[in-house]
């Protein structure tokens, strides 16, 4: 808020579960006061059963771009997933559809079994991954079955992207680590008082497929659990902690190293007194760019 009101902008989502219209607490969606005065967009606008992807996210944060250029404001992108901005800015990947009886199979797969084909069929993409990681383990499996050719193939092969078309003055935030985790729990703290185990309730009385994203979204299977009578509503609560530090984990390491070297970073060694230095940072890097 601070940015667009010094820079005259608008803000424009580009986080993965703040699209969803049902996450609003989970996903730490801005309230509508937090939003007062400043146009907000991408926000909210999707519902859980539709699964929304880095693809369709880009191409409306190209036309909310668009759209902000053509009315003389300066678009604002902010939130956490990585390759939302890669595809935004570099392009995707022209992945044929995905055979669905191969699809199918391979979400059956335990994740190390599923590991352990890639190894054979992708090794360099295997090699890449975390055995752990089920849905990126099982999108590589299944593109390297269905298409006959390793998902780094694909990504070679980059279309769309706007990063060479526009001035960018990228700015990426990595507060201290201890800080950070404090800030995670006590965040879910404050999800788990005020309305995010009622949300997960409304979510599920819907009967959506689980595979949904927005079902697998942090906190939903752990309050789900906590709602079956499975675990108690601590331990929920200490499990959706204990994935937020994680993820959030993963994120820092992401935005620290995959990013462009001359990316800003504004890490621990920097003093910035408050949100207003970066803003005036950020207006000077624009209007210089």
């Amino acid at each position: 808020m601070a940015v667009a009101k010094a820079v005259g902008g608008v803000v424009i989502n580009a986080d993965a579960s703040q699209v969803y219209a049902d996450l609003a607490i989970l996903s730490a969606r801005p309230s509508d006061d937090e939003m007062a005065g400043i146009p907000h967009h991408l926000f909210g606008h999707i519902d859980a059963a539709d699964p929304h992807n880095a693809a369709r996210w880009a191409d409306e944060a190209r036309a909310a771009i668009a759209a902000a250029h053509a009315a003389g404001d300066i678009p604002i992108l902010v939130g956490g997933t990585g390759l939302h901005i890669r595809t935004l800015l570099d392009g995707i990947s022209p992945i044929p559809e995905i055979d669905l009886d191969i699809r199918a199979a391979v979400r059956a797969l335990p994740v190390a079994d599923a590991h352990a084909a890639l190894a054979r069929e992708d090794p360099d993409t295997a090699a890449r991954l975390n055995p752990a990681d089920t849905t990126r383990i099982a999108r590589a499996l299944e593109v390297v079955r269905s298409t006959g050719r390793p998902l780094g193939h694909w990504h070679a092969a980059h279309s769309g992207g706007i990063g060479d078309t526009i001035t960018l003055a990228p700015l990426i935030l990595l507060p201290p680590r201890e800080w950070l985790r404090g800030r995670c729990d006590e965040r879910l703290v404050q999800m788990f008082d005020h309305g995010a185990i009622a949300e997960v309730e409304a979510l599920l009385a819907r009967n959506l497929d689980p595979d949904l994203p927005a079902l697998r979204a942090i906190g939903v299977p752990q309050i789900a659990q906590y709602l079956s009578g499975a675990i108690d509503r601590s331990e929920a609560l200490t499990l959706t902690q204990a994935a937020t530090r994680q993820y959030a984990k993963r994120q820092y390491t992401w935005f620290r190293n995959q990013p462009p070297a001359d990316w800003s970073r504004h890490t621990e060694s920097l003093n910035y007194d408050s949100i207003d230095e970066l803003a005036i940072l950020l207006r000077q890097r624009l209007l210089t760019g």
